[in-house]
């Protein structure tokens, strides 16, 4: 079944990055959809709210997953036949699916006008959304070279490396324990993210926060590059979210025996206080972390009656 395979590459890892992971489970939904037999527009619904269920159980951190999840259901809750929800489903996943993609190119175009000229830039894991930017901003002449790190343990950096060797912009490849080093030669730090809470903090790989402290304390530009979709408007509520925990095998290798006593502690995620953040880029414009909860309510239309109805339904999914 497509949908048992999305979710598994999604929780394995094999899809990997805020935004693939949204348009994947968005276009999953799609599938799904279309090769159900439904009779009736209840069972229908079922089945997919129980779709849905599956999907976004798979990567507890990313709100990028539940926020695709959200804009596709909600055509098939509110529909009053069969066909509407069908139709709906599959206008709702499309739309979804394209202007996530037209967002990357908007935000690339914003962040190109932050770099200074002959500018020399470190990025760490693999963000579509940041490299981008960078690839942007060096098709203007304005990037110099790139620090990628390479972000253990699932080491992402090796993906960003190749993507920036393959659209020709020089990249130094160092390991995370490196970035205090060589923040002095660096002009600003541009990251993507998984999650943007509602005051601003920002949930990443692992490492993130190190690197923004380092970046706060050398007085360079720290930089967030995210789509909309991915600010968590139930962080509004008081919600906390999730820091998913990876398998001990990620860290130690396959087989490997521990000492007695010994435990691995694996977080795939941290949080960056907004304090060490000086701007998210957005597909709508750049702006201090303090505008996150403008976002939330003008961009994404969610006001408080409904963070608490939804709250109710997306605790249907174990969230």
């Amino acid at each position: 079944m497509v949908l048992t395979k999305t979710a598994d590459d999604i929780s394995s890892m094999r899809v990997r990055g805020a935004g693939r992971i949204a348009r994947t489970a968005a276009l999953a939904l799609q599938e799904y959809g279309a090769s159900l037999e439904c009779k009736t527009l209840a069972a229908f619904v079922d089945e997919m709210q129980n779709a849905a269920e599956i999907l976004c159980k798979t990567r507890p951190t990313a709100v990028s997953l539940p926020n695709a999840v959200r804009y596709v259901m909600q055509g098939v809750r509110g529909a009053g036949t069969l066909e509407e929800a069908q139709q709906a489903l599959n206008d709702r996943a499309t739309t979804f699916i394209h202007d996530s993609q037209e967002a990357v190119q908007k935000i690339a175009d914003i962040a190109a006008r932050q770099f200074p000229d002959d500018a020399v830039i470190m990025t760490h894991c693999n963000s579509q959304v940041a490299i981008a930017c960078i690839v942007r901003a060096h098709e203007q002449g304005r990037v110099r070279e790139v620090y990628a790190t390479e972000v253990r343990p699932r080491n992402q950096g090796y993906i960003t490396i190749q993507m920036l060797s393959d659209a020709g912009v020089p990249v130094n490849f160092i390991v995370d324990s490196a970035a205090r080093s060589f923040m002095p030669k660096v002009d600003l730090v541009i990251t993507g993210t998984d999650a943007v809470t509602a005051n601003g903090a920002v949930v990443n790989k692992i490492g993130t926060s190190q690197i923004a402290l380092c970046a706060h304390e050398a007085r360079k530009p720290f930089i967030v590059a995210a789509e909309t979709y991915k600010f968590a408007p139930r962080t509004i509520l008081g919600e906390r979210i999730p820091i998913e925990e990876r398998p001990a095998e990620e860290v130690t290798g396959s087989g490997r025996q521990l000492p007695p006593g010994v435990t691995v502690k694996n977080p795939a995620f941290d949080v960056t206080p907004p304090a060490y953040v000086d701007l998210i880029i957005t597909e709508i414009g750049a702006f201090a972390p303090s505008y996150a909860p403008v976002v939330i309510r003008d961009h994404l239309g969610w006001d408080i009656s409904e963070f608490q109805k939804e709250y109710a339904f997306t605790h249907q999914y174990g969230e």
